[in-house]
């Protein structure tokens, strides 16, 4: 989910584009486990959110930025906790590995295991796996991994000062990501107008009030690509108002496996544009001779 949220401590954060105002936040999170007992005598029932309160009483006066369910079974029950920086989870997780949770009427404890949460993460792509196997591409089977494929970046963030803030901006998406290196092409489908019609598709979203898009960024050496991803792994994106408020958001970061910026899928774009204004101009003809 695309929730941004204010920061009140960005001193984990790192610069990422300083004209932009944009930073690096790492996503501090726990696992927290709390082991049901293997009880055969039978156990007043008792709610997850009832649990929770205990975990939230043994961490106070420290707070959870939020806290979900993430699993519950008769073994287990699992929350996963963020936290505002990742010296905090430590604190945290200190405060509630191995306690005993004791709720009214149940002769049982409940254990705490608490660990890090690792965040999901894909594996490189191996260049043999990307390869077409129609061989259609043949030039293409031994090139590394070079383009990320991102969404739910904010459209206000990466908009020129003085606009509507409506749209991105290919430029400054070009700037912010340049400091990991030099960037061979980008691609924001929502400045297209007939990408749109082609896909299908829509590429910019909603989310609690916040518009987002998707954008393709190659860069021109694979090394950097990997740099560039290795940085962004476990992050949140993080903006600093002039105000000093910070605001940041979860965005997704993966591997282009749609080689979308093959010769092939390139020239498919364009003959596809073509067609489509074609269409247009005929449109337009035929309106003018009625």
């Amino acid at each position: 989910t695309m929730t941004v949220t204010v920061v009140y401590d960005n001193s984990e954060a790192t610069e990422l584009c300083a004209a932009q105002h944009l930073y690096l936040k790492p996503i501090a999170k726990l696992m927290i486990n709390v082991l049901l007992p293997e009880s055969t005598e039978p156990v007043r029932p008792f709610s997850n959110w009832e649990v929770l309160d205990q975990l939230k009483s043994l961490i106070c006066p420290d707070q959870f930025t939020t806290v979900r369910l993430s699993k519950s079974t008769k073994d287990f029950i699992r929350f996963e906790g963020e936290a505002e920086t990742r010296s905090l989870v430590q604190i945290l997780k200190a405060k509630l590995h191995g306690k005993i949770i004791k709720l009214n009427g149940l002769k049982t404890d409940l254990k705490v295991v608490a660990t890090d949460a690792q965040g999901e993460w894909e594996h490189f792509p191996k260049a043999k796996e990307t390869s077409l196997s129609d061989g259609t591409e043949e030039q293409d089977h031994d090139k590394s991994p070079d383009s990320i494929y991102f969404q739910g970046l904010p459209c206000k963030w990466f908009a020129p000062k003085g606009s509507s803030g409506e749209k991105p901006c290919e430029e400054i998406l070009r700037v912010v990501f340049e400091s990991f290196g030099k960037i061979k092409n980008v691609d924001i489908p929502m400045l297209d107008p007939y990408r749109e019609v082609m896909t299908g598709g829509s590429f910019g979203n909603f989310s609690f009030g916040l518009q987002t898009f998707e954008a393709f960024i190659q860069y021109q050496e694979s090394t950097d690509f990997v740099k560039a991803m290795e940085s962004l792994r476990g992050m949140k994106l993080m903006l600093k108002g002039d105000d000093g408020k910070a605001l940041a958001c979860n965005i997704k970061v993966m591997f282009d496996t749609t080689k979308h910026f093959s010769e092939g899928a390139i020239r498919r774009r364009n003959q596809e544009r073509l067609k489509l204004q074609e269409l247009e101009r005929d449109r337009h003809r035929r309106k003018k001779q009625k």
